[in-house]
């Protein structure tokens, strides 16, 4: 049987009591946690809410979550023989499960009334 790694993942939305759900994910030397959450997407849990726009290493700053209490790009945070804690960044408005708010107030678009797109 190959490494397996123990993600402990807190999900929730707004409004919601946020919990705590463990996931086993196949362990390689020098997967990133991001490596781990896609795979976790799409081999285990499909509704895990992430964010990530990889282009070159940290550059897009999209992935940014809190590793073991350390606020982390999940792109280049290393995957650990061991379990680890993912969690939302904690002083940013949370929108789902690793999802939060990352855009600065003058650089976010205006909802249009009714709080939908038009296409």
């Amino acid at each position: 049987m190959s490494a397996v790694v123990l993600l402990k993942i807190k999900r929730g939305a707004p409004g919601e009591a946020q919990q705590e759900v463990a996931y086993e994910v196949p362990f390689e030397p020098g997967q990133s946690v991001l490596d781990a959450l896609r795979w976790i997407r799409a081999h285990r849990d499909p509704t895990l809410a992430i964010r990530y726009s990889c282009t070159s290493a940290n550059t897009c700053k999209e992935c940014m979550v809190v590793v073991d209490g350390k606020t982390v790009y999940a792109c280049t945070a290393r995957l650990e023989s061991r379990d680890m804690q993912v969690g939302p960044l904690p002083n940013k408005k949370l929108i789902r499960d690793l999802v939060t708010e990352i855009a600065p107030p003058d650089e976010r678009l205006e909802r249009p009334p009714g709080g939908k797109n038009s296409s």
